[in-house]
């Protein structure tokens, strides 16, 4: 097993990896709207989907591999309600590709983030 860190997508706020690479696969932590060149949580759901999705496409570059190669994702909502906005700006990243998914209500995440993805790729 490989840990992975890249300067291109916010630090580990806790004693874990930005991702692991198993085999060929690679299982990215999820990631929250922080904006890494100023370690703030960025506001609005729709910025917070943005910054997730470029900090989990800069891990996966570290990795090797790209946001094309997800096999499977895991969206955390703190307000079910976001469901619809969050799907439109998801989406625009998986134009083509689509990968298998879950999208489920939490009580919270840290930060106060409304939105947290995880994804697991292929190299």
């Amino acid at each position: 097993m490989k840990n992975i860190h890249t300067d291109k997508a916010p630090k580990a706020v806790g004693p874990y990896s930005q991702a692991i690479i198993a085999d060929n696969f690679i299982f990215c932590s999820g990631q929250i709207g922080i904006d890494a060149a100023t370690g703030r949580l960025v506001e609005s759901i729709e910025n917070q989907v943005h910054h997730v999705m470029k900090n989990i496409s800069a891990v996966l570059a570290a990795s090797g591999s790209s946001i094309k190669k997800v096999v499977k994702t895991t969206i955390f909502l703190a307000d079910i309600n976001d469901y619809k906005k969050v799907n439109e700006i998801y989406g625009s990243y998986f134009k083509n590709h689509k990968p298998a998914r879950s999208t489920v209500q939490v009580a919270a995440l840290p930060l106060g983030a409304r939105v947290e993805i995880e994804v697991i790729g292929v190299k």
